[in-house]
């Protein structure tokens, strides 16, 4: 994304982040309003919304691939092992992430069939290694109902994050701990009660793991633990953590990017297309950006999520406090 001149140079690894808070906003999240601009000038928009027909497919293929990758590398040596785990495995498993992301819209069955994109999503969980499904769409909810809203929207990180990871090296730390934060994150900032579907979704977990560890060991399960927790770090497919919300020209609170890994991610790169329009699947935003191009070809816009994730590191104008926070009034609950 250009930022108007080039930017300035990395310098040591010891500079500070020049920000020491977030950025304060007492305006709404600007998605409503173009969300309603939008449909009242292109109302066939609406016909976007509704199930994915494939997406059930293409994660039931993926699920099974990552059950075939642990049988297959339930005899190799452990460098191996890490080795897959990031350059292969990882990968299928965030990209699983960003399936359930996509389910937590209820995309894969339709919303008048909840429980099912409900079980299916933890289905879908089952190559991460660990419960994540149940959780991420309860909290999910919340960050596009109430974007950037202090103790309500978990994706934004915490005071200490914002005071401690200041500089490049802690910023590099901090990117490779993500998944650490964003786990745990919730269960700080706004924690709220366990659901029967997060027990569900743990029981089932858990069981698969055992079966899997019975019948090839742990290597299989380290790969695909592993995985998980190197690909939502420091790789180049979680520069979208970064990219989607992080204020890299201010004023700006969500950001695109069109680049061919939104292949590998069910098109989350098309996040501000997403956020105007939760309930349309990641595979017809791009028709979303086509149809109303108007409100978003002069939209900034990332280019790599990999040079997203080099400027958050080594510019100090760019760290965890760079995003926009507000605070919200709590909706009445349906």
């Amino acid at each position: 994304m250009r930022r108007g001149a080039e930017r300035r140079a990395a310098g040591a690894m010891g500079n500070r982040v020049t920000r020491g808070d977030f950025e304060w906003v007492y305006t709404e999240q600007p998605h409503t309003q173009r969300r309603k601009e939008i449909l009242a000038k292109y109302p066939e928009i609406k016909t976007l919304m509704g199930p994915d027909p494939h997406l059930k497919w293409i994660v039931s293929v993926m699920v099974f691939t990552q059950f075939l990758a642990c049988y297959l590398v339930k005899d190799l040596s452990w460098k191996w092992i890490f080795f897959w785990a990031y350059a292969f495995g990882g990968c299928i498993n965030h990209s699983l992430t960003l399936a359930i992301h996509d389910i937590s819209h209820n995309v894969a069955f339709g919303n008048k069939q909840a429980k099912w994109n409900r079980w299916f999503a933890v289905f879908a969980n089952l190559p991460i290694g660990i419960p994540y499904s149940a959780s991420f769409k309860k909290y999910h909810i919340d960050h596009h109902r109430y974007l950037g809203g202090d103790s309500l929207d978990v994706d934004i990180p915490t005071d200490f994050e914002g005071w401690f990871f200041c500089t490049p090296l802690r910023k590099l730390l901090w990117l490779f701990l993500q998944p650490l934060f964003y786990s745990l994150r919730p269960l700080y900032v706004n924690p709220k009660a366990i659901t029967r579907m997060e027990i569900f979704n743990a029981l089932v977990q858990f069981s698969i793991d055992l079966i899997i560890y019975y019948l090839w060991g742990l290597k299989p399960i380290i790969y695909l633990i592993a995985g998980t927790i190197l690909c939502m770090g420091l790789h180049p497919i979680s520069g979208h953590f970064i990219a989607e919300h992080y204020m890299f020209l201010k004023g700006y609170e969500t950001y695109s990017y069109y680049g061919p890994l939104n292949w590998l991610t069910f098109n989350v790169g098309y996040h501000m297309e997403h956020h105007d329009f939760p309930s349309i699947p990641g595979c017809r935003l791009p028709m979303v950006k086509k149809i109303a191009a108007e409100y978003y070809d002069n939209l900034p816009h990332h280019q790599s999520w990999i040079r997203v994730l080099w400027d958050f590191v080594f510019d100090d104008s760019i760290g965890p406090y760079s995003r926009v926070k507000r605070l919200c009034k709590l909706a009445k609950e349906s």
